[in-house]
């Protein structure tokens, strides 16, 4: 009797043991199934502590996740004027004035358990849905600023299935949903080394964004009174760490590479667009605010991300939207004695007098773009602001080739379905 009592003791508490285990699987599938939710408070992101529009180290994370939970962000639009999807209504905005300062806000940062410095962190896009309205800025802004005068601002509505606007009509733009910005944040060691390198060209007299500290978020850290107001740096660019790198490919569906510089890696998803075309050349795209869904992983042997984040996912996202498309072609072409606005901080006695730059893939661009905006004037009747806008939100930049020295070819590619028939 004793020998059949102590096998059943030693059979329950192998069954206690199993259900033990049971139930902590149940718990650790139960949590990376469940959606950590980021962001969506306040009337901005100032007041939301799912936000911040500024890149530093020491920015305090926003929530922990595991890797494979889903997370769903809440995020604004690049000015932070429209607030949130859930907080718009059916009255579309008048004209949206925007401040510098507030650019880009971000959602997060996400701390994501067992990431390390030197990890990389796949983030795959499962979902987008877009709010009501978006806006678009063209004109004396933007890649060719010098060749657009005045200033225009689009107000669009927006769908599941395409965005239009009265101030462009006859225009319809499919949706191509993407969030301009996916970043981690900069290690110290990083952050140092790109204040430098940003500082040097400013000083040279290049476009660069220097630390700013009006509306900075959070402003206890890189505010005008803040403990690093001269280190936080701004979202403009896209680094290392990801960023604003504004790749129209990079929709739901896409797996996204980025390296952690930091435990934790400290995600941030924000500047998500309705639609842009391969180059955003007035400088903005269908700008809105959207609910982003994501799911990440660690990867303690990941890709080599030198220069910059990869990415991969289906090549369907790589085609045009839309049957049919006309295209201009650019090559590095210019009347003597004039300097592209870009090189003018080389001071250079040479560039003036050329008529013909070697490989300048950038003067091609211009170019192309000119080409672009020109043609749509002509044939639809746009004037060229909105011709500007109707290139940034819908033209693909693309680079021909880059081996036939002296010029580079570079191609504007427009589709023509985004036309309605009259």
């Amino acid at each position: 009797m004793a020998k059949i009592t102590k096998s059943l003791r030693k059979l329950l508490l192998i069954s206690s043991a199993a259900i033990t285990l049971q139930f902590l699987a149940f718990v650790v599938s139960a949590a990376e199934s469940s959606i950590v939710i980021v962001g969506g408070e306040g009337v901005d992101c100032i007041e939301d502590p799912g936000c911040f529009n500024r890149l530093h180290p020491d920015i305090p994370m926003a929530t922990r996740v595991v890797p494979g939970q889903t997370i769903l962000f809440h995020t604004r639009d690049a000015g932070d004027v429209l607030g949130t999807v859930a907080s718009q209504t059916d009255q579309q905005p008048g004209n949206l004035s925007t401040k510098f300062g507030h650019v880009h806000p971000m959602t997060g940062p996400v701390y994501i358990e067992g990431a390390e410095a030197g990890d990389v962190v796949a983030v795959t896009l499962t979902n987008i849905d877009p709010g009501r309205y978006a806006w678009t800025n063209g004109g004396s802004g933007g890649f060719v600023r010098d060749l657009v005068d005045g200033q225009r601002q689009i107000i669009w509505r927006l769908n599941r299935n395409y965005a239009e606007s009265d101030d462009l009509p006859g225009v319809k733009i499919p949706n191509g949903s993407f969030p301009g910005v996916v970043t981690t944040l900069p290690g110290p060691e990083q952050l140092q080394n790109m204040l430098a390198r940003e500082q040097a060209l400013a000083d040279a007299g290049g476009r660069v964004s220097l630390p700013f500290t009006e509306d900075a978020d959070p402003a206890e850290l890189c505010g005008t009174n803040g403990s690093a107001k001269n280190e936080c740096l701004r979202t403009i660019p896209p680094r290392e760490h990801g960023g604003n790198m504004d790749i129209r490919y990079l929709r739901a569906g896409v797996t996204i590479y980025l390296p952690c510089y930091i435990d934790g890696c400290g995600l941030a998803i924000g500047d998500v667009h309705y639609a842009q075309g391969d180059g955003e050349v007035s400088g903005t795209a269908i700008e809105m605010s959207a609910d982003v869904w994501a799911t990440t992983e660690v990867l303690k042997d990941g890709p080599r991300l030198t220069h910059g984040p990869h990415f991969e996912g289906s090549s369907d996202l790589l085609n045009i939207p839309s049957r049919r498309f006309y295209a201009v072609t650019g090559f590095p072409l210019k009347p003597a004695g004039s300097v592209p606005p870009d090189m003018a901080y080389l001071k250079s006695p040479i560039i003036a007098d050329l008529e013909n730059l070697s490989n300048d893939i950038n003067l091609a661009a211009r170019n192309a773009i000119a080409g672009i905006v020109d043609y749509i004037v002509e044939t639809y009747g746009y004037d060229r602001q909105q011709a500007y806008v109707i290139a940034s939100v819908a033209v693909d930049i693309r680079i021909g080739q880059l081996v036939d020295a002296p010029n580079v070819g570079v191609t504007a590619i427009l589709p023509l379905d985004i036309f309605e028939e009259k």
